[in-house]
């Protein structure tokens, strides 16, 4: 039985944990679909936005412990290794729509997510250390989007905090009483901007990444110039001008 759950509404596809009863922790064979749909969604150019939640009370309360033993080691580290570098090669953005326990490697997979929106009951935190353990594959994501210092001091205090606290320091963008409607909205929203833009946007970052400055302006300059040449600049422009909606036709044709 898959564990997680396709579903296609327009430009934005919605990908959902499916496993509430276990709170959506994450199997090896779960972390593997749930790759292969966003990495599907990634190639699929009529899919413009991933929304990524989690059925039941939790988003996700992290690795599924249940599994881990000696001889599973490899395949479960290789599983989670490409889960939690998403957010790093993807070209669409993906968004987190986060319900209660998001903890461990819940918390990796939404700092994977380049938008998160909270419900007001989240819990987020990297307690792999309550454990015994550290959280080495989800670390990276953490770092990028909260700091290092500040990912370093959830790693050693094992600490959880609410989607407030998480708000502060930039794991979570926005709280929201009902965080799916809200994540929708705003994919919505993104899924009419230029996938172009976006799709090169996104490229920019990661490319420019480490650079110095003067490569990384080097990087800019080539990827805008892409940019202003693509069918989808040019229209916008001649939308802006002429006071009419992006996409909306010409008056003479």
């Amino acid at each position: 039985m898959s564990q997680i759950e396709v579903l296609r509404e327009g430009h934005v596809l919605r990908v959902v944990l499916n496993r509430p009863e276990k709170r959506n922790a994450l199997t090896a064979a779960m972390c593997r679909e749930l790759v292969k749909a966003v990495d599907s969604a990634d190639h699929d150019e009529g899919v413009r936005v991933v929304v990524l939640e989690g059925r039941g009370k939790s988003f996700c309360a992290g690795m599924d412990l249940a599994e881990v033993a000696p001889e599973t080691t490899g395949e479960i580290t290789a599983a989670q290794e490409a889960l939690f570098t998403l957010g790093a090669r993807l070209s669409k953005p993906l968004v987190g729509a986060v319900q209660g326990a998001a903890l461990g490697g819940g918390s990796g997979v939404v700092a994977n997510c380049h938008i998160v929106i909270a419900a007001e009951d989240a819990i987020f935190g990297l307690t792999e250390i309550r454990l015994g353990l550290w959280p080495f594959l989800v670390h990276r994501a953490v770092a990028l989007a909260v700091g290092e210092r500040r990912a370093l001091e959830m790693a050693l205090t094992g600490r959880t905090m609410d989607a407030a606290g998480a708000c502060s320091i930039g794991l979570v963008h926005e709280v929201a009483a009902d965080a799916q409607a809200r994540a929708l909205e705003v994919a919505g929203v993104m899924a009419g901007w230029s996938p172009t833009a976006i799709r090169t946007g996104l490229q920019f970052l990661r490319e420019a990444r480490g650079k110095d400055w003067a490569d990384a302006g080097r990087i800019a300059a080539r990827m805008r110039n892409e940019v202003f040449e693509s069918a989808e600049f040019r229209e916008a422009v001649k939308a802006f001008q002429a006071k009419r909606p992006r996409g909306a036709p010409h008056p003479a044709g």
